[in-house]
């Protein structure tokens, strides 16, 4: 039997190619291997204020997203997290084996919340809604950065004690790290992860970038002043970074790629790379804009939400018998 993992993507702005490449590329090769459910968590992104029309358009948008990359949705469940009330259940009930000590640990509650005069309840509350998203599923593993690491620490913590106090329900998880070479860093400061939040719209592409604004960006990443096209992250952060860029984009390696440009300057060496990433991103686009005119969209969102509907619902309804919660029926 096929291994279940689960991934859920926030609708919050465009996905850059770092994105791209250290989450939805590689689920185009999961989905053939594993039994998926890729999520668009949309009640995630309500933790933080939203704007009510933008939120709609980043969910389809997102979606048309993962469909135009090659996420099959014959292979893989892709839906919205809140068409799928179970989900909301399952974090409330996680909510109550959560102890508000360990929420307050959680770094990213500590960042977000920072220097505000006020957070909501939901910034707090987030991890046992994520421990939801994953645990409805019977997941076995969870592809995640680094940063959610210390949330899925204690969504194996949540389901543990869950199993422990009321019934051995809950497939504990295990987390998937991405292949090494993931780490595409900003393209103004290369010492930091590239980000689609980042306030300088230069430090990062998005995957729906047009060609002329890709080349731009390219054209001003920072490097450094010897002109040499080297691989040396710790001397030369900058050139690295766009190595790995251009070496993941064009499938060629890093040695190669440095051999094609010895004698020659940074000039060449973004110019070309401007291709390669807009060679690539090309079909990705105009499969994004086909979809979001169609009716496709919905009709593959409707059908996941579907499948994940029959799944999450059975299992909420074990955590609710678990708990004793509802009547009994005869």
């Amino acid at each position: 039997m096929k291994k279940t993992i689960f991934s859920g993507i926030q609708p919050s702005g465009t996905i850059t190619i770092g994105n791209y490449i250290g989450a939805l590329k590689q689920f185009v090769e999961l989905q053939n291997e594993y039994n998926c459910y890729f999520c668009i968590v949309d009640q995630h992104a309500i933790t933080v204020p939203q704007d009510r029309l933008m939120l709609r358009n980043n969910i389809r948008s997102l979606a048309a997203l993962y469909v135009a990359v090659g996420i099959d949705p014959n292979k893989a469940t892709l839906f919205v997290q809140s068409e799928v009330p179970a989900h909301a259940q399952a974090a409330w009930m996680l909510q109550c084996v959560s102890y508000i000590g360990e929420l307050e640990r959680m770094t990213q509650f500590k960042d977000k919340s920072e220097g505000k005069d006020a957070v909501s309840a939901g910034l707090l509350t987030y991890p046992p809604l994520m421990a939801g998203d994953i645990l409805l599923y019977n997941t076995d593993l969870v592809p995640v950065g680094e940063d959610q690491k210390q949330h899925l620490e204690l969504t194996r913590d949540l389901a543990d004690r869950f199993n422990k106090k009321y019934n051995d329900i809950f497939t504990i998880p295990e987390v998937r790290i991405p292949k090494v070479g993931a780490r595409i860093m900003s393209l103004q400061d290369p010492t930091k992860k590239m980000s689609k939040s980042d306030p300088n719209q230069k430090a990062f592409i998005s995957i729906l970038d047009e060609p002329k604004q890709i080349e731009k960006k390219i054209k001003s990443a920072v490097t450094d002043s010897d002109g040499i096209v080297k691989f040396d992250k710790e001397n030369k952060p900058g050139v690295s970074n766009l190595l790995t860029i251009y070496s993941i984009f064009s499938g060629e390696e890093i040695p190669q790629i440095e051999k094609k440009y010895e004698g020659k300057g940074y000039g060449d060496f973004k110019g070309d790379l401007a291709t390669v990433i807009i060679n690539e991103l090309k079909p990705i686009q105009d499969k994004y804009n086909e979809l979001m005119e169609s009716t496709e969209l919905d009709d593959i969102l409707d059908h996941g939400a579907e499948k994940a509907n029959l799944v999450a619902g059975k299992m909420a309804k074990k955590m609710e018998n678990a708990m004793g919660l509802g009547r009994k029926r005869k």
